[in-house]
């Protein structure tokens, strides 16, 4: 699931340390980073979904080889979710997987043990937790409406109601392990500390948060 970077607003909640600008261009390393990333599993059939409508152009030019585009159909979240996991799973796949743009150090490997659940029928649906309520990677293995419908997006109670409608659908769920995204300050400064002391992270996304913390390590040369 993508924004096409520069043709909508991006990060919103980090225009005011970042500008609108620079926010998008720390989006594009991350969407950058995870296509990169994707390309390189195995057993996968990758699809950039894409916002607003418009954007088939801009995400063609960013696409790695062998990514499909399709353009997110319907008015909220819920809807372009259900719509695009059910059209994904009408192509014939053993299970559809969702995921976001704004978790940049997730392990691939999270990704991989979803797409192995679903092919080999250990859960009908699959998600990936975040720290703040939501989840940054949602599968199933048959289209499930309901499963959508009625959850308060961008809040705390994301996961946690989402969990409890699929078990009302009496869905087996597997939940993979908790990981964080980036939307605020805080977590931009989290995901700088990480990195540095890891010495690496996805390739753009490092040197554009090195950059952007080069003067102290406390205080971002963006502040």
């Amino acid at each position: 699931m993508a924004k096409a970077p520069g043709l909508e607003p991006v990060k919103s909640r980090l225009h005011a340390s970042l500008t609108a600008e620079r926010a998008t261009d720390l989006y594009r390393c991350f969407l950058l980073d995870r296509l990169d990333e994707l390309a390189g599993l195995a057993g996968i059939e990758p699809v950039i979904a894409y916002t607003p409508a418009e954007g088939s152009e801009v995400l063609a030019a960013l696409a790695p080889p062998g990514f499909r585009l399709v353009a997110q159909r319907g008015p909220d979240l819920g809807e372009r979710l259900t719509n695009l996991l059910a059209d994904l799973l009408g192509d014939g796949h053993h299970g559809a997987i969702a995921i976001d743009s704004d978790s940049p150090t997730l392990p691939m490997v999270y990704v991989a043990n979803a797409a192995r659940g679903l092919e080999r029928n250990s859960a009908d649906v699959v998600l990936g937790p975040c720290e703040d309520g939501g989840y940054y990677l949602v599968g199933l293995q048959r289209p499930c409406p309901a499963l959508f419908d009625g959850i308060p997006w961008s809040t705390d109670r994301v996961l946690a109601l989402t969990v409890e409608k699929a078990r009302e659908q009496r869905l087996r769920v597997h939940l993979l392990p908790t990981w964080f995204d980036v939307d605020t300050e805080p977590d931009l400064r989290r995901l700088h500390r990480e990195m540095m002391a890891a010495g690496q992270g996805p390739r753009r996304t490092f040197a554009f948060v090195r950059e952007l913390f080069r003067t102290d390590a406390d205080r971002p040369s963006w502040a």
